[in-house]
């Protein structure tokens, strides 16, 4: 990994419940803690979690 590029997260809230404001509070910290965030949304399956995390080639 470059040292400098940014390190890339993927953040997902899974299941039916629709409260995502922590989730939201987490990713807005590593955003402002210098890393690049990539929130896929509310109501994700697990397939779609790990999808997304090959299709961004995410770090974390």
């Amino acid at each position: 990994m470059d040292s400098k590029r940014k390190i890339r997260i993927l953040v997902a809230k899974a299941g039916l419940d629709g409260h995502d404001r922590g989730v939201r509070v987490i990713a807005r910290a590593y955003r402002d803690a210098g890393f690049e965030v990539v929130y896929t949304g509310l109501h994700q399956t697990p397939e779609q979690i790990v999808a997304a995390a090959l299709q961004e080639d995410v770090d974390l």
